[in-house]
């Protein structure tokens, strides 16, 4: 059994943070997704930077399609790992 990570890239703070949330409740995962703050390349500004959402997909259940679309509601998207 494979350990699936997902990525989901979010706008700003506050949708990754109201995603964080939602994606519990959405999907039923156990486990807390990670936050992290990614900069774009060559931008010092903090409002320049992307927030990644870090999943862990042990069982391989979450379907990446619709973890797409769960991101387009913030405006943001699922990376390939």
């Amino acid at each position: 059994m494979s350990d699936v990570r997902h990525v989901l890239v979010l706008p700003d703070r506050d949708a990754a943070q109201e995603a964080a949330e939602a994606l519990g409740e959405r999907f039923g995962t156990g486990e807390e997704p990670r936050l992290v703050r990614e900069a774009l390349a060559g931008e010092d500004d903090a409002e320049d930077a992307q927030w990644l959402l870090l999943l862990r997909d042990a069982e391989g259940r979450l379907d990446p399609a619709e973890l797409d679309e769960f991101a387009g509601e913030w405006e943001g998207w699922r990376e390939e790992p």
